[in-house]
């Protein structure tokens, strides 16, 4: 896992980025206990502190559970994640091959909330 350098984000909304990422391409599946947040942060060369905080994000947006005695794991409505990322993937494609940068399709999407 490598962290985003995205100017302007704290480094643990970086981390849940990349957690968020990784969960919804399937690296951890729905059910799927994660590793103890030490071994996290280690990994990804962050704070422990800053490797909670992002799970915490996380676990507000309702995309991993938090079990006293059973650690952390990747929470069942983390499948509709994967689902958006999977339909944004083709509508990248779908645009690119019609013409359409990527900011243009974000100012559509914006334009329909």
């Amino acid at each position: 896992m490598s962290i985003g350098s995205e100017e302007g984000l704290p480094l643990y909304a970086r981390v849940a980025g990349e957690l968020r990422r990784a969960i919804a391409e399937g690296e951890a599946k729905p059910g799927e206990r994660l590793p103890p947040a030490r071994d996290l942060a280690a990994v990804m060369g962050v704070n422990q502190n800053t490797m909670f905080r992002a799970l915490r994000v996380l676990r507000d947006e309702g995309i991993l559970e938090f079990r006293r005695g059973r650690g952390i794991s990747v929470s069942g409505d983390a499948q509709g994640l994967s689902e958006v990322v999977g339909r944004c993937r083709d509508l990248h494609g779908f645009s690119t091959r019609h013409g359409f940068r990527k900011d243009e399709v974000i100012r559509i999407i914006e334009g329909l909330s």
